[in-house]
């Protein structure tokens, strides 16, 4: 599946079993799980979905990006 290199803005190449982000452009390679975190950190438009990857949001508050790392 062609997905968007956070990094070059490419054409990025997302594996079948969603584990692995590669880009032949530029030579990213990093884990899906990685490539979320990224974008989440660059791209402010993206920021709530580290929300998806909390083991348990209830009774908390979204917080800032500065807290997920």
């Amino acid at each position: 599946m062609k997905i968007r290199c956070p990094k070059c803005k490419s054409d990025a190449e997302l594996s079948p079993d969603f584990s692995l982000v590669k880009c032949g452009s530029c030579d990213l390679e990093m884990s899906y799980g990685e490539y979320v975190k990224f974008v989440a950190h660059n791209e402010s438009r993206y920021s709530d979905i580290l929300g998806d990857y909390a083991t348990s949001t209830e009774g908390q508050t979204s917080g800032s990006l500065d807290e997920w790392d």
